[in-house]
């Protein structure tokens, strides 16, 4: 089985990364100047215990991966960019090859299964790092993260099995669950925190913010009628799993979104957090006022270029109660 990571950026870089030291044949698909240090340096991973450098097969396209029956795609960029990504994919990949969606949101295993049939969701609990070219920052040790898959819209089939098996053997814990998108949802949840870290400085009213925005989530999901797993679920999931740890020398600045914004992308990923809340309410009649902010706050942000923290939670909260 090759794997190939499709955006090898934090999560893409640290699961093909992990995945080449467990001795799997590992592609990575990457652009820009990181593609061109991965291919002259390699990828170098640097987490709590130890910095390594890795001479991983990196490439500019799919069409350059030479994609083949019994390959499993990793299919890791920001989910603005999956209906790109898997039009990529579509043109040069056979029909049958596996796509595992290691994504955040809800809406890109569908995009994925209009050009692919054998679709699996996976959940991505992996605090990385990707701030430079040619490197990522894995923040947990000794369990790099959990990352638990199953085919969409529900089942496990052997790939999911083998998938998950390698996984485990690259210092990750992953489970095959056939009721993946239970937790994909719960996952959405706790993202919905991802906009307000990445718009405003914490301050006294981020958590006030937060709560919010997790709420209206709630409430959305109650009314679409969405099965989701419970909190007391999840904690129970990642009860022994390892808390995130310093790495020498670095300092773990913010998660996916905070990062889009500090490395100057004129897109992030909140339309398909906070949105997916406000879609859904849209559909259903629920008011989703503080998800909708969020979403033009960072969506603005972005197309202006403002790094992180432009704002500050106070002054966010104040304009969502009209004050």
């Amino acid at each position: 089985m090759r794997f190939v990571i499709h955006g090898a950026g934090a999560v893409g870089g640290v699961i093909g990364g992990r995945l080449h030291q467990a001795g799997h044949d590992v592609t990575l698909v990457a652009r820009g100047e990181h593609l061109r240090s991965l291919q002259r340096r390699g990828l170098t991973v640097r987490s709590p215990d130890a910095t390594v450098t890795l001479p991983i097969r990196a490439v500019g396209s799919p069409a350059d991966a030479g994609l083949a029956d019994g390959d499993v795609v990793i299919l890791a960029v920001k989910s603005q960019h999956t209906a790109g990504a898997v039009a990529d994919l579509a043109r040069v990949a056979p029909p049958g090859i596996a796509v595992v969606c290691a994504q955040n949101g809800v809406a890109n295993e569908l995009v994925a299964l209009r050009a692919f049939a054998p679709v699996h969701a996976m959940v991505v609990m992996l605090p990385a790092s990707h701030l430079e070219p040619g490197a990522a920052d894995a923040w947990c040790s000794p369990v790099t993260g959990l990352l638990d898959l199953g085919r969409y819209p529900h089942g496990v089939d052997a790939t999911s099995e083998a998938v998950a098996a390698a996984l485990r053997d690259a210092t990750f814990s992953s489970q095959a669950r056939p009721d993946i998108m239970r937790w994909k949802y719960r996952k959405l949840l706790l993202n919905l925190g991802n906009a307000v870290e990445a718009v405003a400085t914490a301050d006294s009213a981020t958590g006030e913010l937060v709560a919010r925005l997790v709420a209206e989530g709630e409430a959305v999901l109650r009314a679409a009628g969405i099965d989701c797993a419970s909190v007391d679920e999840d904690a129970e999931r990642r009860r022994d799993l390892p808390r995130i740890r310093p790495i020498e020398g670095r300092r773990r600045q913010g998660g996916s979104s905070w990062q889009s914004l500090a490395r100057g992308h004129d897109t992030i990923e909140t339309d398909h957090l906070n949105g997916e809340v406000v879609l859904l309410g849209r559909i259903h009649g629920v008011p989703t006022p503080a998800n909708e902010l969020l979403q033009h706050l960072a969506r603005g942000l972005a197309a202006e270029r403002r790094p992180p923290g432009s704002l500050a939670a106070r002054d966010v909260l104040a304009r969502l109660d009209g004050v």
